[in-house]
C-alpha cells in the first residue's frame, strides 16, 4: 500500500478554506488537470457521510472515473472518502484542517493499493512519485483559491 501525507500552510481562517471542500468548488482544484465533474448522490449541495460520489474526467486521451464513499466529514475539521478508480486502484483520501493563529494548517493523506502484480511495481518505481506530484499541485491550487486577495 502506497501511504503519502503531504501538508501546506494557508494564511486564512478554515472557514474560508472549507468553502472549496463542497461538491460544486471542489473541481476548481482537485482533478482540475482531468476537467473533474462530480456527480453527487441525489444531487446533494455538501458531502455527507455514507454518500457516493462520482468523479469523472478525462486526462490527456484516457476518460478516468473514480467512485468515493464519503467516510467522514466535519465542517472547517476535515473531509475523508474511500475510493475505487476505473482501474481497479483502492484507497482513501482525508484532508485534515488544523487552525493555527491567523494560518490553517491543510494535511492531505492518500492511501492506495494498485490491483496488479505489474501495477504495484510500477507504482514503487513512477506512479507513487507522480500520485505525490499531483496532490501537492492539488494543494497548491487549493492554497491560491483559498489565499485569493479580495476586490
Amino acid at each position: 500500500m502506497a501511504r503519502i501525507e503531504l501538508a501546506t500552510q494557508i494564511s486564512t481562517a478554515a472557514n474560508e478554506i472549507f468553502v472549496f471542500f463542497v461538491p460544486q468548488r471542489m473541481p476548481l482544484w482537485y482533478g482540475a488537470e482531468m476537467n473533474a465533474h462530480f456527480e453527487v448522490q441525489a444531487g446533494a449541495p455538501d458531502f455527507a457521510v455514507g454518500q457516493k460520489v462520482r468523479i469523472t474526467g478525462k486526462l490527456q486521451r484516457h476518460d478516468v472515473a473514480l467512485t468515493v464513499v464519503v467516510t467522514a466529514y466535519e465542517w472547517e475539521q476535515h473531509l475523508e472518502w474511500q475510493f475505487q478508480d476505473s482501474y481497479g486502484v483502492r484507497g482513501m483520501q482525508r484532508w485534515d484542517l488544523q487552525p493555527e493563529a491567523s494560518e490553517t494548517k491543510v494535511i492531505m493523506r492518500d492511501e492506495y493499493v494498485m490491483p496488479t502484480t505489474p501495477g504495484k511495481i510500477l507504482d514503487r518505481l513512477i506512479t507513487s512519485r507522480a500520485v505525490k506530484l499531483r496532490d501537492q499541485s492539488w494543494l497548491d491550487r487549493l492554497k491560491r483559491f483559498a489565499e485569493r486577495p479580495e476586490k
